[in-house]
């Protein structure tokens, strides 16, 4: 319970983090370290990759990698799209989106067939990747710099997957499911700022 209560508050304070469209960096800060930082500079980036690991954890079995392995290639490709030039008409409503549809799949404890789940998240992580390649810095390596924010999700998917099965754990479903509803909850305050 110690723990679950101490990842709590770590991504209680996580949400103090900026809006994602606030985190630009210059030049100077172009490699792998910006990158990293990248998706825990924007709440709604922090909250989404946190919230795919929460539903992979409650659907467990091969959800537990597919669905962020998932995520992960898809946020690369819409990354490379980006950095590339290719528009994506209404990046930032799609990211936010991905918080009410992710919040309410984990507050609904939603079982879908892995392959769906795996699909959902990956249309998603299109979007987050997207707006993150192109926030990609002038001078960036975009190699570090998209290895340092892919490195950064899988961590935060980590900590998702690691709440949730601490929940499961203590005989406390209700507790992700909780967090999902306040994750689809932030994400309708996004929309509506």
């Amino acid at each position: 319970m110690r723990r679950l209560v101490t990842a709590s508050l770590l991504v209680a304070t996580g949400m103090l983090a900026d809006p994602a469209a606030a985190h630009t960096f210059g030049a100077h800060d172009a490699g792998f370290a910006s990158g990293l930082a990248h998706p825990l500079g924007g709440l709604d980036h922090l909250i989404a990759m946190i919230a795919v690991g929460l539903w992979a954890g409650q659907l467990g079995g091969r959800a537990l990698w597919l669905a962020p392995a998932a995520f992960v290639a898809a946020m690369a490709g819409g990354a490379v799209a980006a950095a590339a030039g290719f528009p994506l008409p209404a990046t930032e409503y799609g990211v936010v989106m991905s918080l009410v549809v992710f919040g309410a799949l984990i507050a609904a404890a939603a079982r879908t067939p892995v392959w769906a789940g795996a699909i959902l998240v990956g249309m998603f992580a299109v979007f987050h990747g997207h707006a993150h390649g192109s926030e990609l810095p002038e001078a960036a390596s975009i190699l570090g710099y998209t290895g340092g924010f892919m490195t950064a999700t899988v961590g935060l998917h980590g900590l998702g997957i690691a709440l949730s099965r601490a929940a499961a754990r203590a005989s406390a479903p209700w507790a992700s499911r909780c967090a999902g509803g306040a994750v689809a909850l932030a994400g309708l305050a996004l929309l509506a700022a």
